[in-house]
């Protein structure tokens, strides 16, 4: 830490650009409002979104601009209305809540200590770390969202393109352990078909053998998370709900499904997760140091990741405890 205790380390960039725009600096410790809580980040996971938001203006925001949605760490104060988590408490949750219309928040997740509204986050599952806990919230957000978008009935089945990536590796699960589906296939490449077929997929289809017009059986709700919905289109029954999580769909039939940023649906998930019937997917690279970010996001834009790529984030030797 720099000696001033108002300061923290943290991830930031002052114009758009590719990785190498990214620096580690000094960057004040927010101050909780009133519905907020301040988080000591124990760890964050990298989501796409955080690096084409740094790569062009697709939101609007004012630099500097600290990176990162996903985290899992400790309150360490509160606001005053504050009702669900006290001081000392174990969180995670995704803190940038993209349907409140408004700019998202400076203070990304890639640094020291956070502020987050405490309707966005949850208690974290006992039985995972800090890093599971941290590479879950966007993805599984997103991988909900998109069964409801479907209207996903339990007994149906469902085609995924994409089942080794970060938001794959948890619609795999979340359909074949959570929703009932009767059969699940998921696209992936050679090295990861075992891997998605662990998960829950009933059969990994290796995309580099079989192309989709190949496959004969059709689905009842095609799931996209890769945006090839213009090819894979063809795999999914006439009437059937084509879901990409991608903008702007490739083909006129998809809905496009993003997500709501709500900690309910990460407390109802808990039980699930302490069982052990959904697993946080960590990529094997990781999880990364903190001093390792640009590396991190080097990989992660490589496309090549199995699961989430996942930071820890030190213990800034802080402890402090706000009321506010």
């Amino acid at each position: 830490m720099c000696g001033n205790y108002n300061m923290q380390k943290a991830w930031f960039y002052e114009e758009y650009g590719p990785k190498e725009v990214l620096k580690l600096g000094d960057f004040p410790i927010p101050t909780p409002l009133h519905n907020q809580l301040l988080v000591q980040v124990r760890a964050a996971a990298l989501n796409p979104i955080d690096f084409k938001r740094r790569q062009r203006p697709i939101f609007p925001s004012d630099f500097p601009v600290v990176p990162g949605c996903d985290m899992a760490g400790v309150v360490i104060g509160k606001g005053g209305g504050v009702t669900k988590f006290d001081v000392g408490d174990e969180v995670y949750g995704n803190i940038q809540d993209f349907n409140a219309g408004e700019k998202l928040k400076q203070l990304g997740t890639l640094a020291e200590f956070i502020v987050v509204e405490e309707s966005l986050i949850a208690t974290k599952p006992n039985n995972l770390s800090f890093e599971e806990a941290a590479s879950l919230p966007l993805a599984v957000q997103t991988a909900i969202e998109g069964f409801k978008t479907a209207g996903f009935k339990e007994g149906q089945t469902v085609f995924i393109v994409g089942g080794a990536g970060g938001v794959g590796t948890l619609v795999v699960q979340l359909a074949k352990h959570l929703y009932g589906a009767s059969h699940v296939v998921a696209t992936t490449s050679t090295p990861k078909v075992e891997f998605v077929e662990k998960l829950g997929a009933d059969r990994a289809v290796d995309y580099r053998k079989t192309r989709y017009d190949d496959i004969d059986e059709k689905y009842d709700f095609l799931y996209d998370t890769i945006g090839d919905c213009k090819n894979s289109f063809v795999v999914a029954k006439d009437d059937a709900p084509i879901v990409d999580i991608t903008w702007p769909p490739s083909h006129p039939r998809a809905i496009y499904s993003s997500l709501t940023v709500c900690g309910d649906d990460l407390e109802k998930l808990r039980p699930h997760l302490e069982s052990g019937k959904l697993k946080a997917v960590i990529d094997p690279t990781g999880p990364y140091s903190f001093g390792e970010v640009i590396k991190a996001f080097g990989y992660l834009e490589t496309g090549r990741a199995r699961g989430k790529v996942v930071i820890s984030v030190p213990s800034a030797g802080k402890n402090m405890q706000r009321n506010i």
